[in-house]
């Protein structure tokens, strides 16, 4: 039960692969047959990619994963504020925003990729960072508080469409919508706008029209593809600025260089194919399981459980469950190295090798520092049966007895 962190591939997925690796062995910018199916298969993928967020097949640039793509949007946001405001001074003007330094809007609850890259802009003197915190009631982000950090320099919001360890839903069309009317006014900096959907493909509708974005990050390990990622782009380098971190062959129209990985493309564009065409079925599916698995917790411990991922008038991915069992000796790292059947995580997987330390993000969400402490991140997938319930459940009875009696 630890799918926010990785996901296994789909049979077809796999297939896919397989024959990528066989068949489409050659370089994608050769200009022989082997090199023209190997450019067909990613051309196929992009627009599979682009079908499953709303987007354009131009919009597709595939990236090495969710890390890369995060970074790629920081690193343009930078860009095009030091590129905007030189044009506005040599043109004789002074761009409104120019002075100081770019400023990047995000939350405190965000992945490390976006999180520890803006830290690092900040503390070297690149960039002023506001981390915008959560409601400490819902877990969810506030409109108005975006809004309110917005300066005259801001040049990017970037916050996650879903929280990896609450699967709390965040706010990112009504973002959006509010920044898109401040970046009408005159002679104004424009904001860019960024969410990173990773937790978020897969188990929710993901429309990028419908959110208003200009960036969006796909992850593919997390929908049951291999372990690559891409960035949708609203028009990149034309509506939208996309400055490459990467210099070579001229690859993805120049934004990411390097030679595509044509078996792993193929795969991210086949697990695509298979949420566009079963989307409504994977999500009642891991509902109807996350639902079955918090009815068979209370039903076993009562009233020393606590939901981490209830939060009133607040939306949730369908297959989180993030839940701590109360007791002194019921830390969630005690509690999951003593299970004998149960895999999952105290929070995010990446997080794992401090997983004595209460997640900081549920501390944000106002969960208590003791209850935070025992919390097991449960995360379920397409597959997960209540079968695998009833068994998770009594492994989890059977070890919570055990330190108890221990203890």
């Amino acid at each position: 039960m630890d799918y926010n962190a990785t996901t296994p591939m789909e049979p077809e997925v796999i297939q896919v692969i397989s024959e990528a690796l066989l068949e489409a062995w050659g370089n994608p910018s050769s200009n022989h047959l082997a090199g023209a199916m190997a450019k067909a298969i990613i051309n196929q993928s992009r627009q599979n990619v682009a079908r499953m967020v709303g987007g354009k097949a131009e919009d597709i640039v595939f990236t090495s994963g969710g890390t890369e793509a995060n970074n790629l949007v920081l690193h343009t946001a930078m860009e095009h504020f030091k590129k905007t405001c030189s044009a506005a001074e040599h043109g004789g003007g002074v761009q409104n925003g120019c002075t100081g330094l770019p400023h990047i809007i995000t939350s405190n609850v965000e992945h490390d990729s976006i999180a520890l890259t803006a830290k690092h802009l900040q503390t070297v003197g690149k960039a002023d960072v506001t981390c915008v915190p959560v409601s400490k009631v819902t877990a969810r982000l506030d409109v108005e508080d975006i809004i309110a950090a917005v300066r005259p320099n801001t040049c990017l919001i970037s916050v996650m469409l879903a929280n990896n360890e609450t699967g709390v839903i965040m706010p990112i069309q009504e973002i959006c919508q509010r920044v898109k009317s401040l970046n009408k006014q005159h002679e104004r900096l424009r904001i860019l706008l960024h969410t990173d959907a990773a937790q978020a493909l897969g188990k929710i509708p993901v429309d990028v029209q419908e959110l208003g974005v200009d960036y969006l990050t796909i992850v593919g390990h997390k929908f049951y593809a291999p372990r690559v990622g891409a960035l949708y782009v609203n028009g990149p380098g034309t509506k939208t600025p996309l400055y490459p971190m990467l210099f070579g062959g001229g690859q993805e129209s120049n934004f990411r260089p390097g030679t595509e990985n044509t078996p792993m493309i193929a795969g991210l564009g086949k697990a695509a194919e298979l949420v566009t065409a079963n989307l409504s079925t994977y999500q009642s599916h891991m509902l109807n399981i996350k639902m079955y698995l918090e009815e068979r917790l209370r039903d076993v411990f009562r009233d020393k459980i606590r939901f981490n991922s209830h939060y009133p008038g607040s939306d949730i991915l369908p297959n989180t469950c993030n839940v701590s069992i109360l007791g002194p000796a019921l830390q969630g790292w005690r509690v999951l190295s003593n299970c004998r059947r149960l895999l999952a995580s105290v929070g995010a997987a990446c997080h794992s090798a401090s997983g004595n330390r209460p997640s900081h993000i549920l501390l944000s969400c106002g969960v208590p520092a003791e209850v935070a402490a025992n919390a097991l991140r449960l995360s379920v997938g397409r597959e997960t049966s209540k079968e695998d319930v009833d068994a998770v459940v009594e492994d989890l009875r059977e070890t919570v007895q055990l330190l108890e009696k221990m203890n």
